[in-house]
C-alpha cells in the first residue's frame, strides 16, 4: 500500500478501502464450503459480511449467488452455517454433472476457438436442448429448491452483482436489482443453471444460464475495487474462461480455494448434498487458518 508522503496533510483522514468479496461457483459443497469459510474467518474476527468490515461490493456466480444473496439479506453468519451442518433430509434430490455432460463441454472449449461468447453460446444452446427432452428438472422444481436457500426474496439494498449468460448471444450479463421486473429468485435461479444439469431461467425476452459459463468467477467484475477477496470453490483458465488471478492483475487480491482438508470434505460431486456438512466445516477451519492473510489484505 502506497504510504502518504511527508508533506501530506497529516490532518486529513484517509478514504475508507474500497473492498469487494467475489463467491465463485461450485455447487452445493461451494455453498457450504464458502459458507463455512466466512463464518471460520469471522469467528477469527475478520468478519468481511457485516459492519465496519463489510465489503462494499458482493459478485455472485451460481453457488456463490447463493451465498450473496444470503449475507446481503443480513441473516447472521452462525445461522446460514448451522443451516450448512444440519444434515440434508434422506429424500433430498441427488444431482451430478454426469461424463456425458462435461463431454459436451469439452466439445464446446473445442469449437470455441478461444471465444468466450462462442462457448457460451455452445452451452446455452446445449442447456435449451437438454431442458427441451426432459433431461434436467422443471422449471418449477428449481425454483422450489432456489426458494429453500434463499433467506430474502428482495434484492438487498447493498450492492450485489448476480452473473448469468445469455443463452442465445452468449454474452455476460450482471443483474443487481436494477431492473425491476428481474426479482432475486430469478437472478439466482438463473446465475445456478447449470447447463444440462438444470434448466436455463427465462428473464424478460431472453433465457439465461449459469454465470460460470463465463468464468467460476467473474472476479472482473470486482476489479474496479482496491482490494478483492475472493473465494473460489471450483476456478480455473481453460480455453478461453480465465481464473480469477488472471482476471484481476493489477488489483490487491487473494484467492482462497479449496485446501487439501476441504477438497476432500468436497469429494468428486460437488452436486450432492450428503457432502455439504464435511464441506461446511472443512472450509469453518480453513477460514480459521486464512485469518490472517485477509486480515492483512482487508486492511
Amino acid at each position: 500500500m502506497t504510504s502518504p508522503g511527508d508533506d501530506a496533510d497529516r490532518s486529513t483522514p484517509a478514504a475508507p478501502l474500497s473492498r469487494a468479496l467475489v463467491l465463485g461457483g461450485g455447487g452445493i459443497t461451494g455453498i457450504a464450503w464458502e459458507t463455512g469459510l466466512l463464518h471460520g474467518l469471522a469467528a477469527a474476527g475478520v468478519d468481511v459480511t457485516a459492519g465496519a468490515s463489510a465489503a462494499d461490493l458482493v459478485v455472485g456466480t451460481s453457488a456463490g449467488s447463493v451465498v450473496g444473496a444470503q449475507i446481503r439479506s443480513g441473516t447472521p453468519l452462525a445461522d446460514l452455517y448451522a443451516a450448512q451442518t444440519t444434515p440434508p433430509r434422506p429424500d433430498a434430490p441427488r444431482s451430478s454433472i454426469s461424463p456425458l455432460v462435461l463431454l459436451a463441454y469439452a466439445r464446446g472449449l473445442l469449437l470455441a476457438r478461444g471465444d468466450l461468447e462462442r462457448f457460451g453460446r455452445h452451452l446455452g444452446a446445449y442447456a435449451v436442448r437438454r431442458a427441451a427432452a426432459g433431461r434436467t428438472p422443471t422449471l418449477d422444481e428449481r425454483y422450489i429448491a432456489i426458494r429453500g436457500r434463499l433467506s430474502s426474496y428482495d434484492w438487498p439494498t447493498e450492492p450485489l452483482r448476480i452473473t448469468v449468460v445469455d443463452a442465445e448471444t452468449g454474452r455476460l450479463r450482471v443483474l443487481d436489482g436494477s431492473d425491476p421486473d428481474v426479482t432475486l429468485l430469478d437472478a439466482v435461479a438463473a446465475s445456478c443453471a447449470v447447463p444440462g444439469v438444470y434448466p436455463p431461467v427465462p428473464i424478460g425476452g431472453g433465457v439465461y444460464v449459469d454465470g460460470g459459463a463465463r468464468s467460476g468467477t467473474n472476479a472482473d467484475l470486482a476489479a474496479d475495487h482496491e482490494r478483492v477477496l475472493v473465494l473460489a470453490p471450483v476456478d480455473r483458465s481453460v480455453g478461453p474462461m480465465r481464473a480469477a488471478p488472471a482476471l484481476l492483475r493489477g488489483v490487491h487480491h487473494l484467492v482462497l480455494a479449496p485446501d487439501d482438508a476441504s477438497r476432500s470434505a468436497i469429494g468428486r460431486n460437488v452436486l450432492d448434498p450428503a457432502a455439504k456438512v464435511a464441506s461446511a466445516r472443512a472450509g469453518h477451519a480453513q477460514g480459521l487458518e486464512a485469518a490472517d492473510d485477509v486480515r492483512e489484505l482487508w486492511g
